[in-house]
């Protein structure tokens, strides 16, 4: 077992500290093993533009996650187990044939439960000549000791500042600890990447989202406020409209975003000066869910499959589309 796969023994990665010994196959709430779980990797192209770039961002979609959020859009992998365990070298070979199909950045989504597999997978995709940026693109429910393993390795932290209420975290995902936790690691996270840019590249940095709910308009203040105070200057602020009005997976018919609430955000974030970042327009929120059992779960246009944990790698040209699914590995295996 490599060295940081001892972290497994009595799992601490993430602030819920489960301490459970993944290693003898027992699971906290996270369900996680003691390999990495993933369950799509694709050029995305609704990513930042610096993230992004021309070609797409390398994105790989872990399955599971440390939070939970009720409304998630990917719940089919972050609540609902779809997905394929792979092993430290196969996902070293993810992140090359990213690479080489011409990604942007290889960008890490909800991976901190698997930080050693992930970091052991780093180490032998650079010794196989992997050069792209890293993006850790993550819900902000952090521990610092979890950062300080993984930011030797990551060059751009893309996180979540979700809310800054502990109750609206305990009704939205069920922890009041989160305002102080995400509080904790954005604050490390801005401190230890210091926004660095390569042209239009985001060469190093912390771009922090915050995705507008229906209805919570006040928490949406409190973390722009926040964001003015603590951060601005430092780091880059998203502001998504994508809401989407879920259950357990399942549309509610529930509300969105309304055209009022979003000109009072956005009233609110130019009252305070805060002009570095990305804005989502309110009509550019489409009314999609990602359906990761198709090889592409995105929309036409949004994004190219690499690897998929049902049908392999995908054999393309750069500036292809699309390809052939190879057989998978035997050392994938999917855990839908």
């Amino acid at each position: 077992m490599p060295d940081n796969h001892k972290l497994y023994r009595r799992c601490l990665l993430c602030p819920r500290a489960c301490g459970i010994d993944r290693s003898r196959g027992r699971t906290g709430f996270c369900r996680g093993g003691t390999e990495a779980r993933a369950a799509v990797a694709c050029l995305h192209r609704g990513e930042e533009p610096p993230i992004s770039g021309e070609r797409g961002s390398g994105t790989v979609f872990f399955s599971s996650c440390t939070l939970g959020c009720a409304a998630c859009q990917n719940y089919s992998i972050s609540s609902g187990g779809r997905g394929a365990e792979i092993s430290d070298e196969v996902l070293a070979s993810v992140f090359l044939a990213l690479q080489e199909r011409g990604a942007h950045t290889i960008n890490l989504v909800t991976a901190s439960h698997y930080a050693p597999s992930v970091i052991a997978a780093l180490e032998a995709a650079r010794a196989g000549g992997l050069i792209l940026p890293v993006v850790w693109n993550s819900s902000g429910y952090e521990s610092a000791a979890t950062l300080d393993l993984i930011d030797p390795f990551v060059d751009v932290y893309l996180p979540d500042l979700k809310t800054l209420d502990e109750d609206a975290a305990h009704a939205l995902f069920g922890r009041r600890d989160y305002p102080a936790a995400a509080r904790e690691a954005l604050s490390a996270m801005t401190a230890a990447k210091p926004l660095r840019w390569d042209g239009e590249s985001l060469a190093q940095g912390v771009i922090v989202r915050h995705l507008v709910l229906p209805g919570r308009v006040g928490d949406s203040f409190a973390c722009l406020r926040w964001f003015r105070e603590r951060l601005a200057g430092r780091a880059l602020l998203s502001l998504m409209f994508q809401y989407l009005p879920l259950e357990c997976g399942s549309p509610t018919g529930g509300p969105r975003v309304s055209r009022r609430e979003y000109d009072e955000v956005m009233e609110e974030a130019e009252r305070l000066g805060l002009e570095d970042g990305f804005i989502q327009d309110l009509e550019e929120a489409d009314d999609w869910l990602p359906d990761f059992g198709k090889p592409n779960p995105f929309p036409e246009g949004f994004a190219e499959p690499v690897w998929h944990a049902d049908f392999g790698f995908f054999n393309a040209n750069p500036g292809q589309r699309g390809g052939t699914a190879e057989s998978r590995s035997d050392t994938a295996q999917r855990t839908q």
